[in-house]
């Protein structure tokens, strides 16, 4: 599998930005979705997941009310659509697949398979 993260930037404090995530190699809808983050000088931080037929979402309590995952699998593509945005929330996004979501639960990164390239996203003050 073979995913592109986009939509990353500066944002001021109170902004909105919309991730997207484009997936290649397997047939999308198989397989969960998730955002996680990585904070500078932190360790990874998971932000949402969707699976992979879209009915179930879970979130990360830093962004529960603010954040809404979503997927198109039409277009082989999920979103993160981040709203109230802090400098709390400045990090590399990236999104990541879980094909075999047996062993680790959906908010564990060492779960996922297979990972983006990362997106930046920095929010100003």
């Amino acid at each position: 599998v073979q995913l592109q993260a986009s939509g990353g930037g500066l944002v001021q404090a109170g902004g909105s930005l919309r991730l997207s995530c484009t997936a290649a190699g397997r047939t999308f809808s198989t397989y969960r979705m998730g955002w996680i983050r990585q904070p500078p000088g932190k360790d990874r931080e998971f932000v949402a997941s969707i699976s992979g037929s879209g009915d179930r979402t879970y979130y990360g309590d830093s962004v529960k009310g603010r954040f809404t995952i979503s997927r198109d699998n039409a277009k082989n593509t999920a979103y993160l659509q981040m709203n109230s945005l802090s400098p709390e929330d400045t990090a590399i996004y990236y999104c990541a697949a879980d094909l075999y979501p047996y062993y680790y639960t959906e908010d564990n990164p060492v779960g996922y398979d297979y990972w983006g390239q990362g997106t930046q996203v920095t929010v100003s003050s």
